[in-house]
């Protein structure tokens, strides 16, 4: 299944949700939002990506769930794997202190 969009799996209240929403939002990468507590279809996306958990956030890429990523992460997939799905001029993000410091 080619990757359509960056389906992005949250609920209300949560702050890792908020977080990576922000991180996502700075880089410009557009999602399709999936609140799991108004969709019982979503919420069940959610647990076959956590291990039966409803662990959010989830971002779900093509057939790629990652549990609660980075938005740097999120990012580095799209270069990789689906770049399409980048914003026109996108820039990766510079790296950040611990990847300064030890080079990974």
């Amino acid at each position: 299944m080619s990757a359509d969009a960056v389906h992005f799996y949250w609920r209300r209240g949560c702050g890792f949700c908020a977080s990576l929403r922000r991180g996502l939002d700075k880089l410009g990468i557009e999602t399709v939002d999936h609140n799991i507590w108004e969709n019982p279809d979503d919420a069940a996306t959610v647990r076959f990506y956590a291990n039966g958990n409803e662990t959010v956030p989830t971002v779900v890429i093509g057939e790629v769930g990652m549990v609660n990523p980075s938005a740097r992460q999120v990012a580095e997939y799209l270069e990789q794997s689906a770049p399409h799905l980048l914003p026109e001029g996108y820039e990766p993000p510079p790296p950040g202190l611990i990847q300064r410091i030890f080079g990974s």
